[in-house]
């Protein structure tokens, strides 16, 4: 139940932290790759759920999504140490209270609170018109074990802030 309720006030907050004032802090490229590796498996599972009905009954997502979930939640805990502080620090782009609140929690309160929250906000943000596209991108990474295809979205992200578009969603990636 407090998982349901810290999940519904976080994703009410971005709203309210928009008209905050100095930007919020950046990630290093370490710290969001851990965090992309570590939630990758909720990312599928949210893709999945949203994708679900509009996909065809043959499409990668709905025939092989949870087996990739499953396969790429092996070894994400060695991530968990830099990822764990990657949280706290994004928490803070949300309200600048949630990254203190964050920190306090246990992990084994916050892990599973994360896979909610990153499943949660897929299932609910992600553009439906985007899902072939994105059935496409899992199945061409779906060979690469998770630290691979994280890293993958994680480069393709950093060369997107050397560019200039140095922000993925409300998160800004420091500039290398």
């Amino acid at each position: 139940m407090l998982r349901l309720v810290f999940c519904s006030a976080m994703l009410a907050l971005p709203g309210l932290a928009q008209a905050a004032a100095p930007p919020p802090p950046c990630l290093t490229a370490q710290e969001f790759s851990a965090m992309s590796i570590y939630t990758l498996p909720a990312m599928v599972r949210g893709a999945a759920q949203r994708c679900g009905d509009v996909l065809p009954p043959k499409a990668y997502l709905r025939t092989d999504g949870e087996k990739l979930a499953q396969r790429y939640t092996k070894g994400r805990d060695r991530q968990w140490p830099m990822a764990r502080k990657a949280v706290i620090k994004a928490g803070g782009t949300l309200d600048p209270q949630a990254g203190p609140v964050l920190g306090q929690l246990p992990d084994e309160t916050m892990k599973p609170m994360l896979d909610d929250m990153v499943i949660a906000m897929v299932d609910q943000q992600f553009p439906v018109e985007r899902c072939k596209s994105l059935d496409r991108l899992l199945l061409l990474l779906s060979p690469l074990p998770a630290p691979l295809a994280a890293e993958t979205i994680a480069l393709t992200t950093g060369l997107a802030a050397r560019s200039g578009a140095n922000r993925v969603g409300a998160l800004r990636i420091c500039r290398a």
